[in-house]
């Protein structure tokens, strides 16, 4: 799913027919992801992030929902029970995309962490064990006015200065151009969660859009883990 519609960008003043300027919208989502570093429709992804005092865990990513939370361990470690932890998202007024791991409880049913063995935090130092891998859905449930806004113009901005070999390349669907004008793959999509860090940007490109994202910035200590 696009940031922006075909007919938002063309308004922004990007030409070319509609697989053309689908191309330069994607060209801007990818712009617009490793700028803000965050993720602006749900997508099924794997976040690993670092276990803090008390059992918590702040995510990198605004969380959705979560499938899966297991340990991370030099052998693959087995997932946890939905009952060892709860979720909090930014969704909700007021909370933090964080796991809290139940470091008070117990599971007699779950070898080690039975309550004559130390509940959930016995079995935790047991593994001892820093981090945990969390599979889920991140994102927001659709982009914000501003990130639309962005997204359109950031594709007319990077149409605007790209090279005629550029304005070529982004007419094959197998190509898209990053913010630099630069030609990379595109690489057909699937519905497996992905792993794969995006690198950050200091910079769009473009400093109108830049502004636009401001608000929209994943930096700074919460980024404990990484994806």
């Amino acid at each position: 799913m696009a940031y922006c519609s075909i007919e938002a960008a063309r308004d922004a003043g990007v030409t070319g027919d509609d697989a053309v300027v689908a191309a330069w919208i994607e060209a801007a989502r990818e712009g617009i992801e490793r700028y803000t570093q965050q993720i602006f429709e749900p997508t099924p992804m794997v976040v690993v992030a670092d276990v803090g005092a008390d059992g918590l865990v702040i995510l990198p990513r605004r969380v959705r929902q979560v499938t899966s939370v297991a340990p991370v361990l030099d052998d693959d470690g087995a997932s946890l029970p939905s009952s060892s932890w709860r979720l909090t998202s930014s969704d909700v007024l007021g909370q933090v995309d964080a796991l809290h791991l139940a470091w008070g409880g117990y599971d007699d049913l779950v070898a080690g962490a039975e309550s004559y063995a130390g509940g959930w935090l016995g079995l935790w130092e047991q593994w001892g064990a820093e981090q945990v891998r969390v599979v889920g859905e991140f994102g927001y449930a659709a982009p914000p006015l501003f990130v639309a806004q962005a997204c359109a113009l950031l594709a007319a901005d990077l149409q605007a200065k790209a090279a005629p070999s550029d304005a070529d390349a982004a007419q094959d669907s197998s190509l898209k151009v990053d913010d630099e004008g630069n030609n990379v793959a595109i690489e057909d999509g699937d519905d497996d969660p992905s792993s794969e860090p995006v690198a950050p940007s200091a910079s769009t490109g473009s400093t109108q859009v830049d502004a636009l994202l401001a608000p929209y910035m994943n930096r700074g200590p919460s980024l404990i883990g990484g994806i």
